[in-house]
Parts: C-alpha cells; structure tokens; sequence
C-alpha cells in the first residue's frame, strides 16, 4: 500500500514537472537568439603546410579550446559522438521526452543509481552556460535553454558548437584541440581506435581522461570499458570494422601538455603577433622537414665555430617561384638569454654589406649605364663628398662591370649608383619598402655599399626579383591567404644578365673549377660583409629555392671572423648541399630566358665598340636600344719614327711606321705604375707631328679635385693659409694641364700631377685646359673662417 502511495506521489511530482518546463520552455523560447561563441576565447594552432602541428595555444582563460567548423571533424568522429552521446538527435526539439521519463523515473521512483537522460543540446546548453544540472531546478533550466537553442540554430551549428566546446580532461575543450594535444594530429585524420576514445571522454571527463605520460601506457579501465562498449555498438552499423577488434585491445599512445610541440619558435610567433586576433587554425607554408634540417645544420656549424666568436645566425628559405617560406631560423638558439635568442633575425634590420650591388648593376643594365663588359674604373675617386675604399684597401685599376660585380669591388658600385636616373638608387630602395627614415641626402651613395638597414625578408624578396625576371613579391606565411601580387622592378633582359654573373661566383675553397660544386643546376649568390665586421651575409637562388643566410650578433658587437665569404657562405653552402635532394633542375639563364637580349662584339680592354685596332674583341650581352654604345679610345693608330722610335710627322712618309698604343687616362696609368704593370704607353711629345693617324683627338680631362657643388669651410691660420688640391684625369696624350679660377691663370702641372690652390672667399669656377685645347670646369664655394 505505501508503495502504491510513493509512486502515486512520484506521478503527480512528475507531472508537475511536466507542466513546469511546459511553462519555463515557453518563456525561454521567447528569449533573443542566446550566444554560442560569443564572450570566448580561443586557442591558436599553427601547422606548416602537411597539417603537423608546430604551436598551441592556450586561450584566455587558460584553457585548450579551439573553434573548428564541422567540416573540419572526421565524419567518423561525427557519427561515432552522436552514437555515444545521442543517436536520436535529428529528431528531437532539444530534449528526448522518452530519456527524460526513464532517467526520472529510475531515478526518483526506482531508487536506483541516478542516471542521464540529457540530449546532446542539452548538454551543449549545460557546458555553454556553465549551468549546474544536478538539481531539478537545474534540469529544468538546461531543459528551457536546449529548447531555446534548437528555436535559433540548426542542428549542424548545434553539433558544431558540441564539438567544438565538450570538456575532454582538465583544460583540454573541444574535439580539435584534444586531437592535437593526445595524438599531435588534426581531428579529420584520426584513426577508429582514436576516434572512439575521444567520443566517449565528454560523458564523464574526470574518471575518462587520457594519461598525460607520453608513451604506450595503457588508459584508464573506465575509458577502456566504455570505448569498447562503443565499438560493438559501432560495429553492428559498420561490419567492415570488426578486423578492428583486436586494435581496441592495444594501448593508445598519446601525448600530454607538458609534451606539446614548440617547433619553428621565431616563425610561430611572428605568425601568432599577425594573427594575434584571430582564432583557431594557421595553416603556414613552412616545410617542417626543412625547418628541421635548417636548425640541425645552423646548431652544428654555430658549435664548430664557437672558438672563433660565432655564437648566433639566422637563415631564412623560400620557394621563389610562389614566395612561400619553407623554413624560417630567427636565431641559433631561442631559448638561449646570452645571445639574445628570443630576437627574431629574419625580421631585424641589420647592414647588408654588398648585398645590395647586384641591384645597382640590374638598374645600371636597364638605364643604360653600363652593360656586363663595360670598362669602370676601380681607382680612388670621390663622388660627392663620398671617398668609398674596397675592402682590401686597395684599387685594382680597368675592370669589366660583370668582373667588379664578381669580385665586389666597391668604387664601380658607387660609380654606377651616382649615374643612376629616375630612380636612382634612394628611389629603388623605398620602392621596395626599405625602411629608410632620413631623406637622400643623408644617406647619399652609401646604400649601395651596406649604408642602410635592411631585414632579411627584404634580401629575400629582393633576390627572388632576379629569379622571377625583375618582379618582386612579398613573401607568403600563411596557405590560407593569396601570393602577394607582383611589382615589376626592371627589366627581364637585366635580371638575366645579374644573374649570369651571380653564377660565376666562386664558391668557398672551390678554386675557378665550377664542376667541383655538385650542384643540380648553377647557384647565383652573393656575400656581405657590413662594417666594422658586424654582420656576415650569403644569400642566393638554387633550384626553386632563394636563401639567406646571417652570421653576428644582435647586440652589434663586430667580430674580425664576421665575413661573408669565410662565414656565411660555408654555412650556406652546407644548407644548400643538404636541400639537394629536394632542389630542382632550374636554369634561370637557359635561353628561354633570354628575350630581346643580344650578343655583340666589344674591344676586351674598354668594353666598347671595337675600332680597327682593338687587337683583342670578346662577347658581351646587349639589350638593343637600352645598353651604351661607345666606340672604343683605348687603342690608336701613332705614326713613329722608325729610326728614333719617336713620333713621327707623316710628311716623312719614308721613315714612318704606323703602331698601336694604349691611351689610358692618367689614373689608370698611376695604378698600373704603382702596380708594375707595364703598358704600351705612346712615345713622348712632338708638338710638329699629329698624335693620331686618324686625328683622334682623345677625351677631355674630368677634374677629380675639387668637386663641382660642394661647400668648403676652411679655417684661415696665421701659420699657413689654406688651400685645395687641383686634380683632374686625362687622356694619355696630355702633356700639359692648365688652371684657371675664372679668368685668372692659377698655374700649370704636368699630367697625373696635383697643384695646391690657395682659395678666395666666395664661389668660384675652376677651369682646367690641356694642351690640346680640350676643357672640363667646376664650381665650387668656398667659406673662410678665423
């Protein structure tokens, strides 16, 4: 009897409940659209560009949780969650009246164990709102809000929300981010065994939780059992599956937070500072199998020089054809406080040596400046106020452009910087996003020479340019996200002839033996050396690969070991040995490349258009209507005495031997002195007689000294009175220099010798005449102080 009467009072308690969550669903439901992620925040995931995991995140509060669209789930995943949790949950409104009756029913008329009779929506409203749903005024609650949710979304964004928000152990939220912190994989490529133990952790978190050893320690009986109560469930729906079973009997390896992967530090960081924003997955376009091999190799040579001061490098790979990074090193050690580690170098601004000639010879071939065989002179000169000295400390003399670009002889560089024109060289690098915060005038021709900063990524774009026939790209980071569009820089014809010279650099304790590189096809490179020996640089194109490579330290402290070809390339090179197997065969100067380019014949010494007494001619690329045509003045025709061997006059016809000489510019003329070098000079001076055959009446002289423009403040002393040398260079037929300030004769000098002028307050006009008539002139002023 008392029984009956308990369960007559169970009966109304259930039908008041009944009517309550009538009442409670129909107020609910009237409720704005409620959140589903608004107020959260998000863990990041970065992976390179096979979907392997290099960094996660924690979110705000300190929790694992990452937001997936359900696209991104396993359909596996999906089914065998819906399985576990909820196998109706197509069809009810948010709640299963049949699971809610029997979980009430055996839990407050049968006395048993309590149990659940939640629906998957409802517990997506239990975690979403942190609800407590333990009491049935809780229940009821849950109840209202999963009604209210199924009224606003749709199933798909209700399993979505799920999935993406089911507690999974600790502060691990979420199918996606406990796929990544268990198995080091994404929730679309997990295996069955896999899938069924994350289907079954929501339900009871705290008993199921996976071990947090890494290894092949068994997991928990409780998540053992339930796992392999799913499976059969699992198997009556896919047959297919039963050669499985003995795969649920193995243990599971998984991972644990403590073991999450820290991988590519500077290039995550960079990603996660962009993105800083935004939430769940990056996929980036780093190779990680790359990555790896960069790091071994940069972590072996910074330990095999360590006794010579080398502590730190960086290195920066992509793939020039689509600009993507491949592999990103930001230091030798990340983790390393005494070199600064944590200091990105791929994004620090550093001096680049010579790295930026190659680019004063792209816009010098497309200007017409210059072409590969054209004769610069590598002598001590000044270009406004700017004295440049080649790292050797010494001058060379003649040099064929291609062969000073090889060499990296500084004087041609800046010579052919001062000549550039719309742009000129400052123009060039702001077009190119070269920060450069002070006007022209401060930096002047000292670019070109490593006078401005630039960062390692800038290098890169650079050089790829030359790869990808004079168009520059920014560099890409992320899959998701288009290449940078193109910007056109120069010409094709020019980025050709750059790199047919980059070519034939030689390569570290090579020798002149190219077959000696074992290369799959040619690497066009470059060395840097920066001041005061703070940065060593090597960057290049191999394959479909651009590289750079730096060596110093990143609180700027010079090393007499920090040079470009001693240190950076042998590290380069190691680089680029251990990438063969994965380089292709890419030749960017094959003649498919060659456009309107041309081959013509010039005289060997000058680089010019041969005269008929140039005894030597060799081949040179030409881009037609663009490179200079000069004939060549190198070479003429003298008539000499064949009795005296002295110039002859041609009325003596019978006496007269015509012969070729050398006609080199007075300076030119030093430095072979100086150098021992002889030369077939023309004999001395016969006023009476024509130097040349021809009548080639020669070059005018240029004044080196003073420079036209430029300002002298000079001190005026009672010991001595200030003064300014008088120079100038003149061709080889000159005896005779005179000096003129204005129209007042200064005095005379013979040719290759320097006068002393004491000046006078206000400008001037210097004027020098040889004596052949023959003028050049410079204004100068001149400001005197006591």
């Amino acid at each position: 009897m008392e029984r009956l009467k308990s369960r007559g009072r169970s009966s109304r308690l259930i039908s008041r409940i009944g009517k309550a969550s009538v009442v409670l669903i129909a107020c609910l439901a009237a409720i704005p659209k409620p959140p589903l992620r608004e107020g959260l925040s998000f863990s990041q995931a970065v992976f390179d560009r096979g979907g392997r995991l290099l960094r996660l995140t924690t979110a705000a509060d300190e929790r694992f949780r990452m937001w997936q669209p359900l696209s991104s789930f396993s359909p596996e995943l999906i089914e065998a969650t819906l399985l576990h949790e909820d196998r109706h949950f197509k069809y009810h409104p948010g709640f299963n009246p049949v699971s809610l009756v029997r979980a009430a029913w055996h839990t407050y008329v049968g006395g048993g164990r309590r149990i659940g009779g939640s629906t998957l929506t409802m517990q997506l409203a239990r975690i979403r709102y942190r609800m407590k749903s333990r009491t049935l005024r809780g229940k009821l609650v849950q109840l209202a809000r999963a009604v209210q949710l199924e009224r606003h979304y749709s199933k798909k964004e209700i399993l979505e929300a799920y999935l993406n928000l089911a507690p999974y152990g600790e502060n691990v939220e979420g199918a996606a981010a406990a796929s990544l912190i268990y198995f080091g994989k994404a929730a679309n490529r997990l295996t069955l065994q896999e899938i069924l133990t994350l289907a079954v952790i929501p339900q009871s978190p705290t008993r199921r939780a996976l071990g947090t050893s890494r290894g092949a320690a068994p997991i928990n009986v409780d998540l053992s059992a339930a796992r392999n109560a799913l499976f059969e469930r699992w198997i009556a729906d896919h047959p297919g599956d039963l050669e499985q079973r003995q795969m649920m009997a193995l243990p599971i390896k998984v991972g644990s937070r403590s073991a999450l992967p820290f991988l590519a530090p500077h290039f995550t960081d960079d990603l996660l500072q962009e993105d800083r924003d935004l939430t769940g997955s990056i996929p980036s376009t780093l190779d990680l199998d790359l990555q790896k091999t960069v790091e071994r190799l940069v972590a072996t040579y910074v330990e095999s020089r360590r006794m010579q001061g080398v502590h730190n490098a960086a290195v920066l790979l992509a793939d020039h054809r689509t600009m993507d990074v491949l592999a990103a090193v930001g230091s030798a050690d990340y983790f390393d406080e005494s070199i600064q580690g944590q200091v990105n170098g791929f994004r620090a601004k550093r001096s680049p040596g010579s790295l930026l000639k190659p680019f004063a010879y792209a816009l010098g071939f497309d200007q017409g400046v210059v072409h590969p065989m054209t004769m610069l002179k590598d002598t001590p000169s000044r270009f406004s106020g700017f004295s440049p000295e080649n790292f050797d400390r010494d001058f060379s003399g003649p040099v064929a452009a291609r062969d000073a670009l090889i060499r990296s002889r500084n004087v041609p560089a800046v010579e052919i910087a001062s000549r550039l024109r719309e742009p000129n060289f400052y123009g060039f690098l702001r077009h190119v996003n070269i920060d450069l915060p002070r006007g022209p005038d401060y930096y002047g021709l000292a670019p070109v020479l490593g006078g401005a900063e630039v960062t390692m990524e800038n290098l890169v774009q650079l050089y790829a340019s030359l790869a990808n026939r004079g168009e520059i790209r920014g560099v890409r980071t992320r899959m998701d996200r288009d290449a940078p569009g193109g910007d056109p820089l120069f010409t094709p014809e020019s980025s050709f002839m750059v790199l047919e010279v980059l070519k034939d650099v030689v390569r570290p304790n090579q020798g002149y033996r190219p077959e000696w590189t074992g290369n799959i096809a040619p690497v066009y490179w470059k060395t840097g050396t920066s001041s005061a020996f703070r940065d060593a640089w090597s960057v290049g194109i191999f394959g479909q690969y651009v590289l750079a490579v730096w060596l110093g330290n990143f609180n700027g402290e010079g090393n007499p070991s920090f040079i470009g070809i001693q240190t950076a390339a042998p590290l380069f090179f190691g680089i680029i040995d251990a990438l063969q197997p994965h380089a292709e065969n890419l030749y960017l100067t094959g003649p498919a490349r060659l456009g309107r380019l041309s081959k013509v014949r010039v005289c060997a010494v000058s680089g010019r258009i041969p005269n008929p007494h140039c005894p030597h001619t060799v081949d040179t690329w030409f881009i037609p209507g663009r490179s200079p045509i000069e004939r060549c003045d190198i070479h003429r025709l003298v008539p000499i005495d064949s009795t005296t061997g002295r110039r002859a006059c041609l009325d003596r016809a019978s006496r007269v031997k015509p012969s070729i000489f050398e006609f080199w510019p007075s300076d030119l003329l030093d430095l072979f002195r100086r150098a021992g070098i002889p030369r077939r000079t023309p004999p001395p001076d016969n006023p009476r007689c024509p130097i040349d055959i021809n009548d080639n009446r020669g070059v005018p002289p240029v004044i080196s000294s003073p420079e036209t423009g430029v300002a002298y403040t000079m001190r005026m002393t009672a010991i001595e009175k200030p003064s300014i040398p008088l120079a100038a260079v003149a061709d080889a037929d000159v005896r005779r220099l005179y000096w003129f300030d204005g129209d007042r004769y200064v005095d005379k000098a013979n040719n290759g010798e320097t006068l002393y002028w004491v000046p006078r307050q206000g400008k001037s006009v210097l004027r020098v005449i040889d004596d052949h008539g023959r003028a050049d002139a410079v204004t100068i002023e001149v400001v005197l102080t006591q």
